[in-house]
């Protein structure tokens, strides 16, 4: 969606009436009060945390992609076959042999951008809410 000046004005105006910075100011607190706990790095903390944020004002949301590496990587791990799991099997067999190739190689690039973000949030968040429960 296409935002003009007017409504990208109403929008931050709209976050500074209900709080958002300060909710965000707050959840940043809290998350280096964790990240000293856990013995993470405070200024790569912040990092993720600005880039979390501007997602969320841009209004992005996780690809199914991969939430389907995140449920992966959950529940099995790092797997030698990951990209054979995630291949779209009907859609792979519909290709030519060149087709399959470029497919295979475009799903592992995704697939390790995927694996990247997934340790990013692992580290941040996923980790440090399993070690205090």
């Amino acid at each position: 969606m296409e935002h003009t000046l007017k409504s990208l004005a109403r929008e931050a105006k709209q976050r500074l009436k209900h709080g958002f910075w300060q909710e965000c100011e707050q959840k940043l607190e809290n998350e280096r009060t964790h990240a000293r706990k856990q013995g993470i790095n405070e200024s790569k903390l912040e990092l993720y945390f600005r880039d979390k944020v501007d997602a969320e004002i841009r209004g992005e949301t996780p690809d199914e992609f991969y939430l389907k590496v995140k449920k992966l990587l959950l529940e099995e791990g790092e797997v030698s076959d990951a990209i054979g799991r995630l291949t779209d099997k009907e859609y792979y067999e519909s290709l030519s042999y060149a087709e399959r190739q470029r497919y295979s190689l475009e799903l592992s690039a995704k697939y390790l951008k995927a694996l990247e973000r997934f340790k990013r949030e692992y580290e941040y968040e996923i980790k440090g809410r399993k070690e205090t429960s």
